[in-house]
């Protein structure tokens, strides 16, 4: 999945024939590259406590308690790390309105950009689906003892947990600063 983003990234900041787009792509592909050895080993330790690589089974594996209480560090880490690997603020270094160009994607416009521009929230939105499913029970209801909980719909809980991802992305760019690039790497 990675890989296709940053060959992608790379691909784009190369084709449009700018050396400034090209050094944004590479800087966005490093900053990829790096958070993705962290979510790996946060996805490891996940399917170590479910005993298993089937995201259904780790869904499963929830039904007691969700992974967010017993790994709440490791789901600290993965949280930092998505929000890196989609250039989301405060790591939103690759596109970042301050400099001089903002980054690969320099030197495209209309649906070119607009592309880009979509790929980058639903690779938002699938991080928040897979977060949910790793550690906030997927589609399991929050209790699954008491009747107001069962009558909702499983895709409803997916989709509620998903929304909270979303919110906790718009918070977080309210709230932190950016960081500096050297910071970024050195956090990675």
């Amino acid at each position: 999945m990675s890989a296709l983003n940053v060959y992608g990234i790379l691909f784009a900041g190369w084709a449009s024939n700018s050396k400034y787009a090209y050094l944004g792509a590479v800087r966005s592909a490093a900053q990829m590259l790096s958070y993705e050895i962290s979510i790996g080993l946060t996805i490891l330790n996940v399917i170590i406590c479910s005993g298993s690589y089937n995201l259904n089974n780790i869904v499963i594996c929830q039904q007691k308690i969700w992974y967010i209480v017993p790994l709440c560090p490791v789901f600290f880490i993965f949280y930092i790390s998505m929000l890196a690997e989609t250039n989301r603020h405060p790591f939103d270094l690759p596109e970042a309105e301050a400099e001089l160009v903002s980054g690969y994607n320099v030197e495209y416009s209309a649906m070119a950009f607009a592309l880009f521009f979509l790929s980058e929230y639903a690779n938002m939105l699938l991080m928040c689906t897979f977060a949910a499913t790793l550690f906030l029970g997927g589609w399991l209801p929050i209790k699954n003892t008491e009747l107001f909980f069962t009558l909702i719909p499983n895709t409803l809980w997916l989709s509620f947990k998903i929304v909270i991802g979303v919110v906790f992305f718009i918070i977080t760019r309210a709230t932190l600063p950016r960081y500096r690039y050297d910071q970024l790497m050195l956090l990675g």
